[in-house]
């Protein structure tokens, strides 16, 4: 059997880092792990090739060469999505689809052959019995069933050009303890954080070391801290391996606020060389915390949460959400003199938008408020309900936030917070393509009149005052000449949405159900 693994490409969007790229001359953020990890759990004597459309165009002579045309995707890559699958059946090709997007809304897809639903370990085994014993094809695979993954495979890196991506990717754990009204992963993954071993995690570090890889790493887990226990018996072991291998991966994960509150658990991973963390923050209003079930970041000092992790060496990332039924018009202003004063630089703010199969999906349904499918993006200035503020406010309100904070003064204001503040102790190695990064963030963002003056007094300051930090508030920078294009697109868009026939059908359709309430 042929098989092409076809990845979808992504848009751009806040977590493609599309435009920080080009200074580390990478195509990609990340590869396709979770097709990666497919590929070897299928039978050993079938030919497969992976095409990332991130990385590389997908051609007509991969879809004449194999049998089977196998794609994953998240939402987000919806429209690429459907343009694979297209030219898969032009060739009469079978598709078999598995991932997020599919999990959430299969029948979305009529032109998918097979689907391959939940997690693989379980369900992709059903369909290759039957597929090997000759019987009919169901078309969906499914199970509720969790798989012990400390019996996953490794990755098949072989499949991939590591000299394309910026950030290798490694999953630890699945699942999430908490229940936030607006998230799909315990729906996916559950509650109940299953982990590999320790023993696992190293062969995983080692295989990607044996591979060539040097640099960043992400922890890919729901979150990293769900089962605290077992990431300490664990995180030993990677230290002992780091320091053997003297520091090849800094690493990076996302982690929910109550790891502050644990500093064996913030030392641990110091020592393991994170230096980065990202915190779903979401908001200042603890009315909008509770009402999204995000009880965790309620009662408790965020400033300190944030300022307790720059102080262990780890730069804190975070997200931030508007649009919830308890949020005012003074949210905006709210949320932008809380990012300031919490000193992080990547505040990825985004417009609540209901997933499927989320309670949240849910509950909007049943009060009459969905207005169709979420595009998976929460940051391209769209959302899929009727909010309760009115849609004209939540969007006009969204684009004053996402201008303010991503405008070169008031971003390079929150760098000078975070240098204050954090604590560079964990290991850097720096590579050649951090060199050729420096020199043209020295061409791009210090030579533009926006940005030069910011930046070179930036670098002045942090040198003379904290030096250690001045590789993070560099890539801070470079992070910023990302950001700002983001949030210029995304204003175009919200502009151009209010100048569309549709958007007067949806606000006619709020004032109809405003009316009604």
């Amino acid at each position: 059997m042929r098989v092409l693994m076809v990845y979808p490409a992504y848009p751009d969007t806040f977590w493609s880092f599309k435009h920080a790229l080009k200074f580390v001359s990478k195509k990609a953020a990340f590869p396709p792990l979770g097709l990666l990890t497919v590929a070897s759990l299928l039978p050993k004597d079938w030919e497969i090739k992976l095409v990332d459309m991130n990385t590389d165009p997908l051609k007509d002579e991969d879809l004449k060469w194999c049998d089977m045309v196998f794609i994953s995707a998240m939402l987000v890559q919806n429209q690429s999505t459907y343009e694979v699958i297209k030219r898969a059946k032009k060739f009469n090709k079978k598709v078999v689809a598995g991932g997020p997007a599919f999990n959430a809304q299969p029948h979305k897809y009529p032109d998918v052959d097979h689907f391959i639903l939940n997690e693989a370990e379980i369900t992709l085994p059903m369909f290759l019995e039957d597929l090997e014993k000759g019987r009919e094809l169901k078309r969906i695979y499914t199970s509720e069933e969790k798989p012990d993954i400390t019996k996953t495979p490794l990755p098949m890196w072989s499949l991939i050009d590591f000299k394309k991506y910026a950030t290798m990717l490694v999953q630890y754990s699945r699942g999430c303890p908490f229940n936030c009204e607006f998230c799909d992963i315990i729906i996916m993954n559950g509650r109940k954080p299953r982990v590999k071993t320790p023993q696992q995690m190293v062969r995983e570090f080692q295989a990607l070391y044996d591979m060539g890889w040097r640099g960043s790493v992400f922890i890919v887990d729901d979150n990293f801290i769900g089962n605290k226990r077992s990431v300490k018996k664990m995180l030993p072991e990677i230290i002992k391996w780091q320091k053997e291998h003297n520091y090849p991966f800094s690493l990076l994960t996302e982690a929910s606020v109550n790891l502050a509150d644990d500093e064996e658990l913030m030392r641990l991973m110091a020592e393991a060389n994170f230096n980065k963390v990202f915190l779903g923050l979401e908001s200042p209003s603890p009315e909008s915390l509770k009402e999204c079930g995000k009880y965790q970041n309620v009662n408790r000092d965020l400033v300190e949460v944030v300022n307790k992790i720059h102080a262990h060496g780890m730069q804190v990332m975070a997200g931030f959400i508007v649009g919830f039924d308890n949020d005012t018009e003074e949210i905006f202003d709210l949320q932008i003199d809380f990012i300031q004063k919490i000193g992080v630089a990547v505040a990825m703010v985004g417009i609540l938008g209901a997933i499927p199969r989320t309670r949240l999906w849910k509950r909007l349904k049943a009060e009459g408020r969905l207005l169709g499918d979420t595009s998976g993006d929460n940051t391209d200035g769209s959302t899929n309900f009727i909010p309760k503020m009115g849609m004209e406010k939540l969007l006009k309100g969204y684009v004053k936030v996402i201008t303010t904070i991503y405008s070169p003064k008031v971003y390079y204001e929150r760098i000078k917070v975070f240098v204050r503040n954090f604590n560079p102790i964990t290991k850097r190695k720096l590579k050649f393509e951090d060199l050729k990064a420096l020199l043209k963030s020295f061409f791009y963002i210090g030579m533009s009149p926006r940005t030069g003056f910011l930046f070179w007094k930036m670098i002045f300051q942090t040198a003379f005052t904290k030096v250690k930090a001045l590789p993070a508030a560099i890539e801070l920078a470079i992070f910023h000449y990302h950001l700002e294009r983001i949030a210029q697109k995304c204003k175009r868009n919200i502009e151009e949405f209010f100048k569309k026939e549709e958007s007067q059908k949806i606000l006619e359709k709020e004032r109809k159900f405003v009316m009604q309430s």
